[in-house]
């Protein structure tokens, strides 16, 4: 199983970035996906989760201003970054928790590199 992120890159204050990734390999099911992030010099904190149902948790720093959202069909989830501020400057990392082949577990992409300058 893998997790390929991508859509991370340099943007200005007030701006918008979208997120994607995608889980790969023979899935069986994905109970969650998610979002979290690792400014520098912070430790990995969570941005947002959506469950198989489409029930989603949110930071309270990026409620109102990030969407997550889920297509099964495709085992990707996104993040949608809209009102972007400096301090969401961070790598970002999905996860999923899954059921595969070989068994179940959380898995973890390499992360992208989200910059916002102000």
């Amino acid at each position: 199983v893998q997790l390929q992120a991508s859509g991370g890159g340099l943007v200005q204050a007030g701006g918008s970035l979208r997120l994607s990734c995608a889980a790969s390999g023979i899935i069986f099911n994905i109970n969650s996906m998610g979002w979290y992030r690792q400014g520098p010099g912070k430790q990995r904190s969570l941005v947002a989760t959506i469950s198989d149902g489409g029930t989603t948790n949110y930071a309270a720093s990026v409620k109102g201003r990030f969407t997550i959202s889920r297509d099964n069909a495709k085992n990707t989830v996104y993040l949608q970054m809209n009102s972007l501020k400096s301090e969401d400057t961070a790598v970002y990392y999905c996860n999923a928790r899954l059921q595969h082949l070989g068994g179940s577990g959380d898995y973890w992409g390499k992360g992208t590199q989200v910059t916002v300058s102000s």
